[in-house]
């Protein structure tokens, strides 16, 4: 990320309306993937907005990110119900597999890991989202399937 490109998409808004704060952060994310550091000192001189707000609004929001994600993103969920039905067990599957933790990304940039605290499908529970699409009820079994697939295609190309 260039402080040029940070600059230019930071001149599509007015300077100094905090008001347009969240709709900066989203275009920075889906520009970037991410909100650096780098774009949160920059959009808060531009805005006029102490860090620390930037920080709380975007913590707020499960949208945003502070971290590079990997072209796989894995979100697990860990709320209760899905607790109670074994996503433990397929998070400890799924960092074996893959080879990172909760919040790490491979060293080939594939992979990226999130537990998160409810994905809201606990009816369905246990649930994992790859990349925004949901996949419930999941067993070791279909866990793997799911790795194994992703490999596979990745091998394909």
């Amino acid at each position: 990320m260039h402080d040029d490109n940070i600059d230019s998409l930071l001149k599509t808004y007015p300077a100094g309306r905090q008001e347009y704060l969240i709709p900066a952060l989203q275009e920075i994310q889906h520009r970037w993937g991410f909100i650096s550091e780098e774009a949160v000192k920059k959009l808060a001189e531009y805005l006029r907005v102490p860090s620390s707000v930037i920080y709380g609004v975007a913590t707020f929001y499960n949208q945003f990110r502070f971290v590079r994600q990997g072209k796989y993103h894995f979100q697990i969920c860990y709320g209760t119900a899905c607790y109670l039905f074994g996503t433990s067990t397929l998070l400890e599957e799924l960092e074996s597999m893959l080879g990172i933790k909760d919040g790490e990304i491979s060293d080939d940039g594939l992979f990226s890991l999130e537990v998160a605290g409810c994905l809201g499908g606990c009816a369905q529970a246990p649930v994992v989202a790859v990349n925004g699409e949901f996949y419930t009820h999941v067993t070791l079994h279909q866990l793997r399937q799911i790795v194994e697939n992703i490999r596979l295609e990745e091998n394909l190309r």
